[in-house]
């Protein structure tokens, strides 16, 4: 079975190091992406991610915007999707949800807790 896919947005290079690296040695396949556009390859390629984090703060389109348009597309609306941030937890929650984010994880987090956020995103 091939391993599961993760697409990990972010423009902080740090965070995309310290998530690859968890994810990796976890099992999980990273693709990592500094903007949503950039992303976009490695979503709509022939072999989708089964889940993609992806960071509200980012330049030219904010990562919550950026779910509300993969939600609406018929091609990756049921890729489950977490928000990362540094807001406070009240108002992350309230941006997933506004955004049909399926989750999210507050930054900064260890490796221990971003597996725990995956793993049960993709078990749901």
């Amino acid at each position: 079975m091939a391993a599961k896919r993760v697409v990990v947005i972010d423009d902080s290079k740090l965070v995309l190091a310290v998530a690859a690296d968890a994810l990796q040695s976890a099992g999980y396949e990273v693709i990592t992406a500094d903007s949503g556009i950039e992303a976009n390859r490695h979503i709509y390629s022939s072999r989708r991610p089964d889940l993609i984090l992806i960071d509200v703060m980012m330049p030219m389109l904010n990562g919550d915007r950026k779910v509300r348009l993969l939600k609406e597309r018929e091609s990756s609306r049921n890729i489950p999707i977490l928000l990362m941030s540094t807001k406070p937890r009240e108002e992350l929650e309230i941006l997933a949800r506004n955004s049909g984010a399926d989750g999210y994880v507050l930054k900064p987090f260890d490796g221990r807790s971003l597996i725990r956020h995956v793993e049960s995103i993709l078990a749901a």
